[in-house]
């Protein structure tokens, strides 16, 4: 057998023997002047060579130098056949979008850079350590991109091409920081479900279906095979991805009709050649993103999210935007206040009632068939500026009458067979469907500072006749998503119980989504007669009684980390009016009010098995104290500087005065 050092290093092949130690570089010139000698920064004349260096025409050097970036992952042939896969569908095309756009920049007269900065896959890490870095890797995957665009220091515009869960807030972050730069957020669409079988959200239960005898091994071989029917875009149900979408673009980040596109398809590639029309023009005009992201345009996202029936970790990423762009930071009475008066208008995954794909959504008219609905009901400021170089009247009264809409409502009925009406609803219709608002936030003793449930997702067969969903228990407490989704498969979680899952928020997991367990919930027969309580936070996907960002988390001291099994727990959500309490009400056979149940919490101690994950990475644990600086997770899980130096400044001067004490 040879030595490794063979194995490894082979037969040169002659390439030894062929090296070169010099070339003649390109031809023709640099188009330098003499002010640019003598008053350019030598970082920008040598920013020329390089670009010639890398084989830039040295003939179109003096156009508007223009930034792309992108998730992009994974590595194609020239038939676009795998060579090394990406994480997920979601950034596996985005390179096809990059390439539009780059080719447009130059048709324009300008010059295209391309930077990259992929991103992880939420439904590839559920239930796995990968989860702990899911929501910590937004923070840092934001600052990157910022770093990027400011390392260009001639770049006149910024292009950001993005899908899924982390990738797109994260560039939303950036771009929207970008206060004096023209900026556009290129979405990247959705795939497509395919004719027969799973979407790729129930697809994540088979594990659980199968341990509980619902399904059969060969048929969760072969759905789980169908259930990505196309190789990009982000996954075919409302969930994160798709929410984030739909806020670029309400937002006014993204150009008119562009979230939720079918990835791969010429509607979607184009979508990044107008992309990059309408960001040259706003560089021309002088519009830049303090134009464009304004507290009214958050104000219209959040309400644009609400109609759709979004995912709860827009309640994340919305105030971080905000916050980026210097905006004022959404709180929960404004999150309340918007869910109250906004109805759900869209029918689709995983909402329902009708589980209609995203790119249903798409062709029935998307974000500004939607908006139309809300002007009407004067819900949205249509004074604010878009990329597109219009106010929002403007761009929803060209919408209205365009081509475009009528053709897109067409196809949908033509090849699907669906009323666009039945999947993007005029208010009244969506009312006879019985669609509620999107979001409730309880309160009670277990979450003193809040939580979350998406109350419109709840089984309709499981509110009383007011729309009241109530659940009163004994309680099942589990200190981590392994342990609970392991209940779940062997029998251990039956109708009618509550459990609490603690110790998964920041300062535990990175705040783990739980897919995993709301996912088999959803799709296993006794599933709606659960209710869950955790402070973890959720997959946009994720249906039921599932209330998560209990505030404060476990870790923290939060009530909920002293919840023992047995205890009963008292649920009720106000699907209607959007009201909910979550208390602990009883001890044993002893019951007792919430103010008693308050009181008891105080003086019990943690749960005993309750600590942060032990292979919890020590970015994650960097993270999470820094964002609980900064507010926390009402606060966006942000990082405000400010507050953050302030905080390091005294205790760096309370430890200082202890040693010199000492």
């Amino acid at each position: 057998m040879k030595p490794n050092l063979e194995l490894i290093m082979g037969n040169n092949n002659g390439i030894i023997q062929n090296i070169s130690t010099s070339a003649p570089g390109p031809n023709g010139e640099l188009p330098l002047t003499s002010d640019m000698l003598l008053n350019w920064p030598s970082g920008d004349l040598f920013g020329l060579s390089q670009n010639v260096g890398m084989g830039w025409d040295t003939k179109k050097l003096t156009g508007k130098q223009m930034l792309i970036l992108g998730t992009q992952g994974g590595i194609k042939d020239e038939d676009s056949k795998p060579i090394a896969l990406g994480y997920h569908t979601g950034h596996w095309e985005i390179s096809n979008l990059m390439k539009a756009a780059a080719l447009e920049v130059s048709e324009l007269g300008n010059i295209p850079f391309a930077g990259f900065v992929s991103d992880p896959c939420d439904g590839r890490s559920q239930g796995t350590k990968g989860m702990f870095d899911s929501l910590p890797y937004r923070n840092d995957a934001a600052m990157v991109y910022r770093r990027l665009i400011r390392s260009l220091p001639q770049r006149e515009a910024v292009i950001g091409v993005a899908t899924c869960d982390k990738g797109l807030p994260a560039m939303m972050m950036a771009v929207a920081s970008m206060g004096d730069l023209p900026g556009v957020v290129v979405p990247g669409g959705v795939t497509l479900p395919p004719d027969n079988g799973e979407d790729a959200g129930k697809i994540q239960t088979i594990g659980a279906r199968y341990a509980n005898g619902e399904l059969s091994l060969r048929e969760a071989a072969e759905l789980g095979c169908r259930a990505c029917a196309t190789p990009g875009g982000g996954c075919q149900f409302l969930g994160t991805a798709a929410s984030a979408q739909v806020v670029s673009e309400s937002l006014g980040m993204s150009i008119v009709h562009s979230a939720l596109a079918p990835s791969g398809q010429p509607v979607w590639e184009e979508m990044a050649r107008q992309s990059v029309r309408a960001v040259t023009i706003a560089a021309s005009n002088g519009v830049t993103m303090k134009n464009i992201i304004t507290d009214a345009a958050i104000r219209n996202a959040m309400v644009v999210h609400a109609a759709f029936g979004g995912s709860t970790n827009l309640l994340l990423h919305i105030p971080a935007i905000a916050h980026a762009a210097g905006c004022r930071i959404p709180d929960v009475s404004d999150w309340v206040e918007v869910n109250r008066k906004v109805p759900r208008l869209v029918s689709a995954l995983p909402n329902g009632p009708i589980d209609h794909p995203t790119v249903r959504v798409f062709l029935a008219g998307g974000v500004p068939e939607v908006m139309l609905h809300l002007r009407e009901m004067g819900l949205l400021d249509e004074s604010v500026m878009t990329i597109n170089g219009e106010t929002l009247k403007d761009v929803l009264d060209w919408w209205e009458q365009s081509e475009r809409r009528q053709l897109m409502r067409k196809q949908l009925w033509e090849k699907d067979g669906v009323d666009p009406d039945d999947v993007i609803m005029p208010p009244e219709k969506a009312k006879a469907y019985g669609m509620t608002s999107t979001i409730t936030f309880p309160m009670g003793n277990i979450a003193p500072e809040g939580a979350v449930v998406k109350s419109t997702s709840i089984d309709p067969a499981m509110l009383d006749e007011n729309g009241v969903y109530r659940h009163k228990g004994n309680v099942k407490v589990f200190t981590s998503e392994k342990l609970a989704i392991q209940a779940i498969k062997t029998g251990g979680i039956v109708a009618g119980d509550i459990m609490a899952l603690i110790g998964c928020g920041p300062s535990g997991t990175g705040m783990e989504e739980t897919y995993q367990l709301t996912s088999a919930l959803k799709h296993l027969s006794f599933g709606k007669y659960v209710t869950l309580i955790t402070d973890a936070r959720f997959s946009g996907v994720s249906t039921g009684a599932c209330i998560g960002h209990v505030g404060p988390e476990a870790l923290a001291g939060g009530p909920i980390s002293k919840l023992r099994d047995g205890d009963t727990v008292e649920v009720i959500i106000d699907c209607n009016e959007l009201n909910a309490s979550v208390h602990f009400v009883g001890e044993g056979d002893r019951e007792f009010t919430p103010d008693e149940g308050a009181e008891i919490l105080k003086v019990r101690t943690m749960h005993p098995q309750l600590a942060p994950n032990p292979d919890l990475p020590d970015d994650t644990r960097l993270w999470a104290a820094l964002q609980a600086v900064s507010g926390g997770t009402w606060k966006g899980s942000i990082y405000d500087t400010d507050r953050i130096v302030e905080v390091l400044r005294k205790g760096l001067e309370s430890e200082a005065k202890s040693t010199a004490n000492n």
